[in-house]
């Protein structure tokens, strides 16, 4: 096994043409045993396996910095930089799936999000200037983040460099999904005609421009990267690849296996099974009836529909009604905004993960101008995810903008109530969490006036202590409940709160008269979250306040039961800190 003898990218240097086509085959075995084990991204990683041979057999990292974007695509790099062994048995779990500083010196950032890495390159390029040293900068995007506003914002400043970098645009004519956008209306040209399209987006910024017309082809990008090293000014190499190269699934189905469950080379022929209802199938069945009904109706994503169950083919079924606007967030929410303003009813969709590459529009061209979109923010809660990834933040970023109204649903009913009330009200920018947790129905129709602002719902009311359980964690509070009515005997108050941008001033108030605890429990950070709300506003009064939630960091795929222990987020833990407190105020009195 030519993999075997790796263990650097000096080891590359070594190597003939034909022992790099093995040893494209091995890395690609690994890239699909791993995936198949733990999950992760497939197609663009064995896409982009000949390109990575290539970078470390002409480039010689690390002196020359090569800068990945989004992470999708750094597999092979990473064993061919001394971390093979992550991609064996037993092992899959050793090394994060994005690059990592403190894993190797060959990776120069901690990235998971995308469009960065013309900016970051840009960035270390001119430091290298300022401080006379001679080495390359290479930035490699692709996978759809061309269509993101950083990375045209970086294309722009590169360009003025007059000095070294080297940006390989890998353009295998996908995003997570289809591509969307003009720019890709222009590399599809430059394929078509050999990189000869006089209407070249790249030589009008003023690069130099390579094309490839195989980029699995090790030899012809071998070839290149030659031509291209120790340049002095900017350059662009367009390389045409074929994502999931080498895996015939993930090539006939693209969108499917760029990001791939466990077991997708066991999969069998199997019965189908019955769809069972949860928050993707209600949310696309509500789609389908309101675009009947509203032809001002609209729903839009960013370059991520199968997060919400949105296939090809339901996608095709909403029609003109529907938008995908690429990797491109900031976009989605002016945009939505817009539509908003004008009379249509846009639903925009985003992973709380993504919620903080368009803060700045969501303060400014929606909160400010307080258009009437409706937002559904998914995946939000605590999870043993990467550092790159992680969703415990939206509610700190969303709930403190003016205007905007954030709220937490806890069952279906709830939930399709409140996504009913958004869509059709005028008043204000309207944020929803999905829940996270295995739906529940009440199977009574909920008939809640939302348009009342800020009113909890008092699910029971007891005495002595009152919970307040936020969305997801609601159930959590219905399980302290339990337990201090057989632990300590107390009769907790059960609140639904249901807005996290403001409180129930008078239902507060009416917990003085014979609470003397409240403690809140939220799928978040706590800083800048809904209890540290909750707490403020009793700060000046006698009511002791406990507020559970996740601390302020970046834990990296940290078991969620780890992270539950260490946040005091079990029931056993939290009713532990309750009869703590609870004897500290009697000692006080």
């Amino acid at each position: 096994m030519v993999l075997e003898r790796i263990n650097s990218p000096a080891d590359v240097k070594k190597l003939s043409i034909d022992e790099m086509h093995t040893l494209a085959g091995e890395l690609r075995e690994r890239i699909l045993n791993k995936v198949n084990t733990i999950g992760g991204h497939a197609g663009p990683n064995l896409g982009i396996v000949e390109a990575t041979i290539a970078l470390h057999y002409v480039f010689n990292s690390p002196v020359d910095k090569i800068v990945f974007d989004v992470s999708h695509q750094c597999y092979a790099h990473k064993m061919l930089t001394g971390r093979k062994d992550g991609f064996v048995e037993g092992n899959y779990m050793k090394y994060t799936g994005y690059t990592a500083p403190e894993e190797s010196k060959h990776d120069l950032f901690k990235v998971g999000h995308t469009s960065t890495s013309v900016s970051l390159a840009t960035g270390v390029a001119k430091a290298r200037d300022l401080k006379g040293e001679k080495y390359n900068v290479i930035a490699l995007i692709g996978d759809g983040s061309l269509s993101g506003g950083e990375a045209l914002e970086g294309l722009d400043n590169a360009a003025t460099l007059n000095s070294n970098i080297i940006i390989l645009v890998n353009d295998n004519d996908m995003s997570i999904a289809e591509n969307h956008g003009s720019i890709y209306a222009n590399l599809k040209k430059l394929r078509e005609t050999d990189g000869k399209y006089e209407n070249n987006f790249f030589t009008s910024l003023g690069y130099d421009y390579y094309f490839i017309k195989d980029g699995n082809n090790v030899e012809d990008v071998i070839n290149t990267f030659k031509k291209v090293k120790d340049t002095d000014h900017p350059t662009v190499i367009h390389m045409y690849t074929e994502k999931g190269h080498g895996f015939a699934a993930a090539v006939a189905d693209k969108e499917t296996y760029h990001w791939s469950m466990p077991g997708i080379l066991d999969k069998k022929e199997a019965a189908p099974q019955p769809q069972k209802e949860d928050w993707n199938s209600i949310t696309k069945d509500y789609h389908l009836q309101k675009v009947k009904e509203d032809k001002n109706y609209i729903v839009v994503t960013a370059a991520t529909p199968g997060v919400f169950g949105f296939d090809k083919a339901y996608r095709e079924k909403l029609g003109k009604q529907y938008t995908d606007v690429g990797i491109a967030e900031e976009h989605a929410v002016a945009y939505s905004s817009a539509l908003a303003k004008q009379g249509a009813k846009p639903v925009f969709h985003v992973m709380s993960s993504f919620i903080q590459r368009t803060y700045d529009q969501l303060s400014q061209d929606l909160a400010l101008n307080n258009s009437p979109m409706t937002m559904l923010v998914y995946w939000g809660g605590i999870s043993a995810a990467d550092c790159t990834h992680l969703c415990t933040f939206d509610v700190s970023l969303i709930s403190n903008i003016p205007n905007i109204v954030y709220m937490a649903p806890t069952n279906k009913e709830e939930y399709l109530a409140i996504l009913d009330w958004s869509v059709n009200q005028t008043e204000h920018p309207v944020a929803i969490r999905v829940p996270t947790c295995e739906m529940v129905s009440t199977g009574v129709k909920d008939t809640t006036d939302y348009s009342i602002l800020n009113k909890f719902k008092m699910i029971h009311e007891g005495s002595k202590v009152a919970i307040l359980g936020l969305g997801n964690f609601f159930f959590l509070g219905e399980k302290v409940q339990d337990l201090l009515k057989s632990k300590l005997n107390i009769d907790a108050t059960l609140i639904n709160p249901i807005y996290m941008t403001g409180l129930d001033k008078d239902m507060l108030n009416g917990l003085k008269d014979n609470h003397d605890l409240v403690i809140t429990l939220e799928d978040n950070i706590l800083d800048g979250g809904f209890g540290e709300k909750v707490a403020s506003f009793y700060g000046n009064s006698d009511m002791r306040v406990l507020n559970f939630g996740a601390e302020k960091d970046f834990p990296d795929r940290v078991p969620l039961n780890t992270l539950y222990e260490r946040y005091h987020l079990t029931p056993e833990l939290i009713v532990k800190d309750i009869e703590k407190t609870l004897k500290t105020a009697e000692c006080s009195k």
